[in-house]
């Protein structure tokens, strides 16, 4: 299995993979740019395939982050511009970096109707991967439904992908501080949510998991982070979804509080432990 966290591009593309190696992870997540900013990066291509070959040279797996103002259900007609080319431009980036996908949270809207913004998020997707080419996918997360009860269920991931144009191009990832927020997974259920996932043919398209525990509780609809052993989240809860043969080989990426010295080291080096421990 792959286990890693975000890290920082401050210094390169490569060197966020040499620090991921340097950590032990076989897998990391990194903003292909500003994550304030949608503006186009002209990004240092050469970077980006040392980064590539040095991962794939050393079993590391992948995934970029589209910047916070990626927004797939625009509030301003004129933004969808900005937006759509700023996404092609992350897909770019983590292609030349050899990435599995960029992350894009599930479009949300309060201006539209539930049917138009639906509608809306298809008409983004597919402006975007009209002429995407590349083996980099589109990564669709699951929200935490904080404010409104959109992008939460394995439904939604699934319809939006099939009434896309370009399903092919569509992938999912899963964020279990959000299934937990927002109240499809209370750390028990498990099974069942394996076994809708498995019947709509969400876990094929599965190509990530952000492995976050909760600072609030089942249910409460708050995207707040904790560490993998401070949240909501037990350790047995852990373990029940770490067993799961549906999540070999897909990278399971920390999103967690970064402001202990070595925290996500040691973190990953939890995560192993328990992966031990469930294969005995």
């Amino acid at each position: 299995m792959y286990v890693g966290s975000h890290i920082s591009i401050r210094n390169g593309y490569y060197e966020a993979a040499k620090t991921a190696h340097r950590m032990g992870a076989s897998a990391f997540q990194y903003f292909p740019k500003n994550p304030r900013s949608l503006k186009v990066k002209d990004f240092d291509v050469e970077d980006a395939k040392q980064c590539g070959a040095f991962c794939k040279e050393h079993n590391i797996k992948t995934i970029a982050h589209t910047p916070y103002p990626t927004k797939l259900i625009p509030e301003d007609p004129k933004d969808e511009a900005q937006i759509v080319a700023s996404i092609i431009n992350d897909l770019e980036i983590a292609e030349a970096c050899g990435s599995i996908g960029i992350v894009v949270h599930f479009g949300t809207t309060k201006k539209l109707e539930l049917l138009e913004g639906y509608q809306k998020m298809i008409e983004m997707l597919d402006r975007v991967l009209l002429d995407w080419e590349g083996d980099t996918l589109l990564l669709i997360e699951n929200n935490a439904g904080a404010g409104m009860d959109m992008g939460i269920t394995f439904e939604e991931m699934i319809q939006i992908r099939k009434l896309s144009d370009y399903p092919e191009k569509i992938g999912f990832c899963f964020d279990t501080c959000h299934a937990y927020a927002s109240g499809i997974w209370n750390g028990e259920n498990w099974s069942e949510l394996k076994a809708k996932g498995e019947e709509l043919e969400y876990f094929t398209h599965l190509k990530a998991i952000h492995f976050n525990n909760s600072k609030y509780s089942y249910g409460a609809r708050k995207d707040r982070h904790a560490n993998i052993t401070s949240g909501h989240i037990t350790k047995k809860q852990w373990l029940t979804l770490l067993d799961m043969d549906i999540i070999k080989d897909i990278p399971i990426i920390l999103e967690t509080p970064n402001d202990e010295p070595d925290i996500h080291e040691k973190e990953i080096q939890i995560i192993k432990e328990w992966i031990a421990t469930t294969k005995k």
